[in-house]
């Protein structure tokens, strides 16, 4: 038998895909037995996986379609939702300091999501644009709007140039998504098509999926317009300019950075185990070592897998199933039952490759173009669809 939890809430940091999952199922799952806590800056949950949709959010003129208000999530549930910024996690006082107070938990889960990491490179997060949070994503629209309405401001150059940097799913998508959006249906005007330049870094071009997979996004992409430099990492940015480790320079009217993600300042400050970007280091049970019923969940936390060995990928899909397990072992701890370890099983992937295409492995087997394209389309809206009914989705 484990020491039951101490009394009070659990505090879930954060409503992304992990934090609103852990409490959505912990609430299901104890019956009421539990009291939960959900803390978020914003009064949304954000569909952030579709953030790379810049071309549609342009002519949406609003980020409705992107967000899920929390009220209507949890209207039939006994989530206690609050609005607020997380200052400081007291680890040994169990509390967590809030602009508007302090709040004393039982169990807490840290869901508190990740920024985006600039590796220290000069101009990076000042003279860049990124797409890993709302606002982000809203203000490269907003860019990509004037910019297309306009004309080039390179010399010598007719058309827009938008450089992307980094060759993960999120740069991919995003260059695809730009180099073929209908930018004059955008604008309600002319407008040229975009030179999009997607900068994949010193990493293997979507590196971590499947050698089929990526054979067959090159080809899309080529397809689509957008040039793919692999290799190559940014060392410097200036206004209009983005100088490489060879030497070269690239001039750009737009830059959008999507080379990587860290943890945020807070939790890379916490006194706790961290790992890769600051990330915070977990056992098995998905809790912080040395402090039990304290769990980090999502892209915040470096999980690994017990039954491979191998860290487990920061990815939406990977989010959802620790989230399930973290919920699991809040109840446990809660009833002095010992808590379960997470072993991760990927069902598939699929990366979005501009209008209608897309590719995607399921299962050894890869599909690509408009099917792809559909079973993307499908995952997102299931996704969708799932968080307000409170049901994990059964898609990827």
């Amino acid at each position: 038998m484990e020491t039951p939890a101490p009394p009070g809430p659990l505090l879930v940091l954060g409503a992304g895909y992990a934090g609103l999952t852990v409490a959505q199922q912990v609430d299901r799952l104890a019956r009421g037995s539990v009291p939960i806590v959900l803390v978020d800056r914003h009064p949304v949950h954000v569909l952030r996986t579709q953030l790379y949709e810049v071309g549609r959010l342009a002519a949406a003129g609003s980020p409705d379609s992107w967000t899920v208000p929390l009220a209507r999530v949890f209207e039939r549930s006994s989530v206690e939702c609050r609005e607020g910024t997380v200052e400081a996690i007291d680890l040994d006082a169990r509390s967590v300091r809030l602009g508007d107070g302090t709040i004393r938990y039982g169990s807490l889960a840290v869901c508190l999501g990740s920024v985006a990491a600039y590796y220290g490179v000069p101009g990076a997060s000042e003279l860049t644009h990124q797409v890993y949070r709302l606002s982000g994503a809203i203000r490269l629209a907003g860019a990509l709007r004037e910019v297309e309405a306009g004309s080039s401001t390179l010399p010598g150059e007719r058309r827009p140039r938008v450089v992307v940097v980094g060759g993960g799913s999120t740069g991919t998508e995003l260059a695809a998504e730009i180099a073929t959006s209908d930018w004059s249906q955008v604008t309600g005007g002319p407008a040229r098509p975009p030179d999009v330049f997607l900068l994949a870094g010193a990493l293997p071009f979507l590196d971590g999926l499947p050698p089929s997979l990526v054979r067959h996004a090159r080809l899309l992409l080529r397809s689509a317009g957008v040039a793919l430099v692999p290799g190559l990492n940014v060392t410097r940015v200036e206004a209009g300019r983005v100088h490489l480790e060879d030497g070269s320079v690239l001039a750009a009217d737009l830059v959008v950075w999507c080379a990587g993600l860290e943890a945020p300042p807070l939790v890379r400050a916490l006194g706790a185990p961290h790992g890769k970007g600051g990330r915070l280091a977990v056992d098995p049970t998905l809790e912080v070592p040395g402090r039990p019923g304290v769990f980090a969940v999502g892209d915040v936390a470096e999980v690994r897998d017990p039954s491979t060995g191998m860290l487990v990928p920061a990815t939406a899909q990977a989010a959802l199933a620790e989230a399930r397990v973290a919920a699991r072992n809040v109840i446990a701890r809660s009833r002095g039952d010992p808590p379960v370890p997470f072993v991760y099983r990927e069902r598939g992937v699929a990366v979005a490759l501009g209008l209608g295409r897309g590719a995607a492995a399921i299962r050894h087997v890869t599909v690509w173009g408009s099917p792809a394209a559909l079973l993307k389309r499908a995952v997102q809206r299931e996704y969708a669809r799932s968080v307000e009914r409170g049901q994990p989705s059964t898609l990827l």
